[in-house]
Order: C-alpha cells, then sequence, then structure tokens
C-alpha cells in the first residue's frame, strides 16, 4: 500500500509544481510595485516653484514605502491610508524608518503623471501635503491591478 501512495505522489508531484508555478507568475506579479519618483519629478518641481518652495529630492526611503503601499492597495484592490493589517499611515511610516512629520497621497486610475499631479493639485488635502514647506524629500510609486488600473502613492517627507 505504500508503494502505491509513493508512486502516485510521484507522479502529482510535477503537476503540482507547474500549478504553483502558475499561480505565482499569475498573482502576485501584476501587483508588484514600481518606484516612480523620477516620473513625478519635473510636476514635484513646477507646483513648489510656482508656490515660492524649495523643490523636493527624490528620495529611496519614501519611495520604498510607496511603492509598498501602491503595491497593497493593487493587490487589495482597495486605495486606503490603513493596510488590511490594521497598519494607518503612522504605523507604517514608523516601520519603514519615516521620522514625522509625513504625508501621504494616494489615487487610482488608468492615468499617468501629468493628470495625477492634477488631479492631486485640485484636492485641498492633496495640494497642501505637497506644498507644505515642511516637507524636503518625497518618493512616488505605482502597481497595477489586473484591469490596469493604477495605484499610486506619494509619501513626502523632511
Amino acid at each position: 500500500m505504500l508503494r502505491i501512495n509513493l508512486a502516485r505522489a510521484r507522479l502529482a508531484l510535477p503537476a503540482l509544481m507547474v500549478l504553483a508555478l502558475a499561480a505565482c507568475q499569475t498573482g502576485g506579479a501584476q501587483h508588484r510595485g514600481v518606484g516612480a519618483s523620477g516620473l513625478g519629478a519635473t510636476h514635484v518641481a513646477e507646483l513648489r516653484a510656482a508656490a515660492g518652495l524649495s523643490p523636493l529630492a527624490r528620495d529611496a526611503k519614501l519611495e520604498k514605502a510607496a511603492i509598498s503601499q501602491a503595491a497593497y492597495m493593487a493587490a487589495s484592490g482597495k486605495m486606503n491610508h490603513t493596510t488590511g493589517f490594521g497598519r494607518d499611515f503612522a504605523t507604517r511610516m514608523r516601520k519603514e524608518g519615516v521620522a514625522a512629520p509625513a504625508a501621504e497621497n494616494l489615487a487610482h486610475g488608468r492615468m499617468e503623471p501629468p493628470r495625477l499631479f492634477a488631479m492631486w493639485m485640485a484636492s485641498p488635502g492633496h495640494r497642501a501635503n505637497m506644498l507644505d514647506p515642511r516637507f524636503s524629500r518625497y518618493g512616488l510609486a505605482y502597481a497595477s491591478d489586473g484591469s490596469g488600473q493604477r495605484y499610486w502613492a506619494l509619501v513626502l517627507g523632511r
């Protein structure tokens, strides 16, 4: 009886491995966050200059925090500052080693940076974050869901 089970297991193992690999390729890859700070550099600089503020510098730590949040939102299909694990913005920033004050702008849709930044500038809260004189650094990222919607995260800090 033991030989039969082992023989069946040997036959089933390759099929299970193929299924596992296929699941990995279709599930997680589409939600991987992409750093996009370079795509936002011109927009951030122009917006701040128009307000008489110094430009923001791209920051790898803030971009990493933005990538994490964008990927979470794409995977969950929810645009929210709090993750499913109950981590709010302040908790996430502490975990990422980002000191206060910090702020976060979120968006989703099929848009490129010009439209994204115009939309944020039209929103008083998002505009205030981008034009806050306390901030000197930023990180921008997005992740796409299966339908091509992008989930954007902009993290600002000093």
